[in-house]
């Protein structure tokens, strides 16, 4: 029987799958996801080598499980932030900010890199994680439409054009920002 190295069952499995996480995206830094095996991802985690079966079947299972929490930590971060704010333009600033700084320290830009390599249910499984993040983003842009702040005839095109604009990272922060906002602000709201 393995042993317990905390207070209950439970912390114990959150911290065995924080470890396997914190393993798992080490290994994505250096290498390709088929270059990866679950004995590596075990050994990053201090677990044996099977042991680590009685967390996660296999690397697709490490992978959604993965992405499920870097996609609650994210929103819950991102949704606190928004929750302090109100003016619409101001809410934007905060959705982009967030996204070029605390995009960084998560791991979220892995979903390309993995699409050819998950199967079908993975893939869809992880795309309900992106889903997620697109959902406050099109609030914010519906809700900034609706009270006149933005100027958003296809909130689709709107959507694909920020997060297209938020990718590159050798862009300055400032830029972005300030090209996203222009971009969407009504006249009157837009800054200089």
């Amino acid at each position: 029987m393995p042993k317990i190295n905390a207070e209950t069952v439970a912390e114990h499995r959150d911290q065995v799958q924080r470890r396997v996480f914190d393993s798992f995206a080490s290994l994505m830094g250096e290498r390709s996801f088929d270059a990866i095996s679950m004995a590596q991802i075990a050994a990053g985690a201090g677990l044996g080598r099977t042991s680590i079966y009685h967390h996660f079947p296999d690397k697709e299972a490490v992978v959604v499980a993965f992405a499920s929490h870097e996609t609650e930590r994210y929103l819950h971060e991102l949704r606190a932030e928004l929750d302090a704010v109100v003016d619409p333009v101001e809410r934007m600033h905060v959705y982009i900010r967030h996204q070029l700084t605390a995009g960084e320290q998560f791991h979220m830009g892995l979903g390309m890199q993995l699409v050819g390599v998950l199967s079908p249910a993975a893939v869809q499984q992880v795309r309900e994680h992106v889903v997620a993040v697109e959902d406050v983003l099109r609030d914010l842009l519906v809700s900034g439409a609706a009270s006149g702040a933005f100027s958003v005839p296809d909130v689709g095109a709107a959507m694909s054009l920020v997060h297209a604009c938020l990718a590159p990272r050798h862009v300055p922060a400032e830029q972005v920002e300030r090209f996203i906002l222009r971009a969407l602000t009504t006249d009157e709201r837009r800054p200089e």
